[in-house]
């Protein structure tokens, strides 16, 4: 029987961290091939100073986090903010309408509350196409400016454990709608583009659409991936003058209303009410 190759894997642009630092460094050629018409939307950055470590105390605690017992983690929650602050877990629909449970997060704000670590993934974009890669976790863009990941941690019943499917991981929709798989290293940060990124750019940058693969090999069973988002935005009163045209939710914008305006807060909210539903 022939074997079905996936999406080809595609190395991410990467930045050392000290060249970030050096003030005489050029790094705009770079930040082209990464972030531009012609890039992947996403770019990692290497060789930060105790990053290795960190990432692994913290991703580990995430098992811990899930296997407490639900009625804790129900106090965890946090319906009033849509689940935007502490525990989440099939609070949120994706393709076709599919209420979201391969994924618990826990959501903080780092500007008033101590971050605590699981797969943490906030605004998803349906699409028609390609959804065989998205067993994981569903096809969408982040609606912030920026997200910084993690490379994730995998695990079956909290014991740290290799992955060794090639084929799972994060995928990402190129400019020219061609779908890949994007690696980077486990001791770097990744950066990819938001939707606000890309309306106050002018679409000069391009949210970039992606999602993860689950194992799919025979041993892949109960495996657990672990991960930390850092999701940047502008300040909440930030006004965005939204194009008469975009890719990302066009029913926001009212008929005809070229160049209208909403705050970035109104903006999310409205995206917020778009994805994320109660649920009982």
């Amino acid at each position: 029987m022939q074997q079905v190759q996936g999406p080809p894997p595609v190395r991410a642009v990467t930045i050392p961290f000290a060249d970030l630092k050096d003030r005489s460094k050029d790094l705009s050629g770079k930040i082209e091939e990464g972030l531009g018409r012609q890039g992947l939307g996403i770019v990692s950055i290497a060789g930060v100073p105790g990053y290795p470590e960190l990432r692994k105390r913290l991703l580990r605690l995430a098992p811990r986090l899930v296997n407490l017992p639900d009625n804790v983690k129900k106090e965890l929650e946090d319906p009033d903010s849509r689940y935007f602050f502490g525990w989440s877990h099939g609070k949120e629909k994706l393709e076709n309408g599919i209420w979201d449970t391969f994924k618990g997060s826990y959501f903080a704000n780092p500007v008033f509350d101590v971050p605590t670590a699981d797969d943490v993934l906030v605004t998803r974009k349906e699409n028609d196409g390609v959804q065989s890669v998205s067993t994981w976790c569903g096809w969408h863009t982040d609606y912030g400016t920026l997200t910084g990941l993690t490379c994730g941690l995998f695990t079956r019943k909290s014991e740290e454990i290799p992955c060794h499917d090639v084929e799972s991981g994060l995928y990402v929709r190129t400019r020219d709608h061609q779908v890949v798989k994007v690696i980077f290293e486990d001791d770097e940060l990744a950066y990819q583009i938001g939707e606000t990124a890309e309306i106050l750019s002018r679409g000069h940058l391009c949210a970039t659409p992606h999602c993860v693969k689950a194992p799919s090999s025979e041993n892949a069973s109960d495996v657990d991936r672990s991960t930390f988002v850092l999701f940047i935005q502008p300040d909440w009163d930030e006004k965005l003058k939204l194009p008469s045209e975009m890719p990302y939710h066009q029913e926001l914008i009212p008929p005809k209303a070229e160049g209208y305006t909403l705050t970035y807060g109104e903006y999310s909210e409205r995206v917020a009410d778009k994805y994320f539903e109660a649920r009982a």
